[in-house]
């Protein structure tokens, strides 16, 4: 069994934001898999349910941000899992709009949510990276994130978000790669096909076009043929 958490802060007035992305990426799982009612427990939100044979639970803690992984902790003592078990969806603003990144263990490059997860559970954990971009200097980064997503961003957002979702039975299963493989189906599909032109033959030349070479005696022969 897997714990899958995203991260984001409780109540309507974040909602959009984009540090709640990971909140978003849960609520298309659960409606797209048909998970359980979600459920107030273990200082969060919790849905259950599964994918095929693997059984999953949905968490979004709602200690806020900073406290993350007090949420975390709690779910994963309750169910009985370790830290191999948890994968935490959340906001990256090193990964350009649009772009996923999934990986296991590592730091939490000052992620306020995974600094959190960190010190309650460690890092050995997965993590699936969400990129919503960078405004372009650090100290405008918590206005950046605490800022819905613009409306230009709705189209690849519900891309990444249905992409995610297509892959989570891959995350279930511990499938990294065909998680990554799902949601690039979404986020990049391929281009269809349009085949091989036929090639055109090279257009013959007309006779009159052919350098006539022979000698005078040879065409004055050709003419009582």
């Amino acid at each position: 069994m897997k714990l899958i958490v995203g991260l984001g802060n409780p109540g309507a007035k974040y909602a959009r934001n984009r540090h709640n992305i990971g909140f978003m990426a849960l609520d298309r799982i659960a409606e797209d898999h048909d998970f359980g009612p979600w459920k107030g427990k273990h200082q969060g939100s919790i849905s259950e349910g599964r994918f095929g044979s693997d059984r999953a639970v949905l968490l979004k803690p709602e200690t806020f941000m900073n406290n993350s992984g007090q949420s975390v902790q709690a779910a994963l003592r309750f169910y009985k899992l370790e830290p191999e078990d948890l994968i935490v969806l959340h906001d990256e603003i090193d990964l350009a709009p649009g772009k996923v990144k999934f990986k296991i263990a590592g730091g939490h490059a000052g992620h306020n949510g995974l600094r959190s997860v960190h010190a309650h559970v460690g890092a050995e954990y997965g993590r699936v990276r969400l990129g919503v971009g960078h405004p372009g200097h650090k100290d405008r980064v918590p206005s950046y994130v605490l800022h819905d997503f613009a409306k230009a961003d709705e189209n690849w957002l519900d891309d990444v978000l249905r992409g995610v979702s297509d892959g989570a039975p891959y995350l279930a299963a511990g499938d990294g790669a065909k998680f990554m493989n799902a949601v690039s189906m979404r986020v990049a599909p391929a281009r269809p096909s349009t085949g091989t032109k036929p090639r055109t033959p090279a257009p013959q030349k007309a006779a009159e076009d052919v350098p006539d070479d022979r000698s005078t005696l040879q065409k004055l022969m050709a003419k009582f043929k």
